[in-house]
This record gives C-alpha cells, structure tokens and sequence, in this order.
C-alpha cells in the first residue's frame, strides 16, 4: 500500500505561512507511535525539503540523546529512500535520487517489498494523489490553526471517496485519523 502521512494543522496545512511546522513537534508518546510506523515500512518516497528535514536523524548524534532517539534513528537509517529533487545532485545516507517519474518510482518501490511504503512532502504527494496512486492517507491533526502555508491536499479536480478506518487521540491533543481510499 502507499500511504500519504503527514502532521497537519487543524486548518489543513502541514507548516504555516512562514514555512515553520515546530507547532507539530511530537510528544514521546507520539515519537513512538512515529517510530512503530516507520520499523513497519518497506521504503520511503520524499521530496527534497522532507528529506533535508529528516536527514538528520541519520546523519546527527545529537538525535540520538535518548532512548527513543536512538531507535527512531536507527529505524530511519535502515529504511530505502527515493529523493525526488530537481536541485539536488547527490544525496547522503540510505537514500537514492529519483531517476524515472512518479508513477515509475512509486511502482518499483512498491514492487520491491512486501510491507507498505510511504510518501511524504506534499507536492509529491500531491502528485500522486492526483495520479490515483495513494491508498491511505495518515493524518496527525495538531491542534492548532496556523491561517495558512502548504496545504496537506492538492487542489483536485474531482471528489476522492475515503473511509475512515481508525483514530486515536494522543495525550497531546493529536488525533491520528487513518483513511483508506474507497475502491
């Protein structure tokens, strides 16, 4: 399955008007709900601004000051990532620039395990979304509106049926919404 899975605020935007998205920092209980999800994938496809945001996490010892932080890095540094960038020549880590379209990448990825893959930055998804290839869109939604900045969802020139098939309400106030696109 691919799946769309990204912390949004309230109002639909997953950083705000200045491009910031500190607001969604996780509390522990949410890192490891985090860090369960990524220990279940197979790969993961993210545009340029997502995969400098997570590098760190394979690239930085100070994220491994705690317990958690030492897992959660581990899992991401074991997991196959496709970069799709147009400014990028190389990228570090477990992870490949893309070379062939969307659909060609999303089809290899997930061809090339049994577990599901993940796609994250919103114009990438966005661009799968649009293209039908998304399956379940995962929503952390952070309690806060922030009046505006990326929006989770592209634009769509059509009605996309989902059906919601579970949630859970984190002691920060996060509700995780899973929806599961109708077929």
């Amino acid at each position: 399955m691919l799946i769309y899975s990204m912390s949004v605020s309230v109002d639909g935007y997953i950083n705000d008007r200045d491009g910031a998205f500190g607001w969604s920092a996780p509390s522990d209980e949410l890192f490891a709900f985090h860090l369960a999800r990524v220990r279940d994938l197979g790969a993961h496809l993210c545009g340029r601004r997502l995969y400098e945001t997570m590098l760190p996490w394979e690239t930085d010892p100070a994220l491994r000051a705690t317990e958690l932080g030492v897992e959660f890095a581990d899992a991401w540094s074991a997991l196959p990532k496709v970069v799709f960038s147009r400014t990028l020549d190389s990228v570090q880590g477990n992870a490949r620039l893309a070379d062939r379209s969307v659909a060609a990448e999303i089809a290899a990825a997930l061809n090339g395990t049994d577990k599901d893959v993940e796609i994250g930055g919103a114009g990438l998804a966005g661009a799968a979304i649009t293209m039908g290839l998304v399956d379940e869109l995962r929503i952390f939604r952070v309690p806060i509106a922030v009046g505006g900045g990326t929006p989770y969802l592209p634009p769509l020139t059509g009605d996309i049926d989902f059906d919601l098939i579970e949630t859970q309400t984190f002691g920060s106030r996060v509700i995780y919404e899973r929806y599961r696109r109708s077929r």
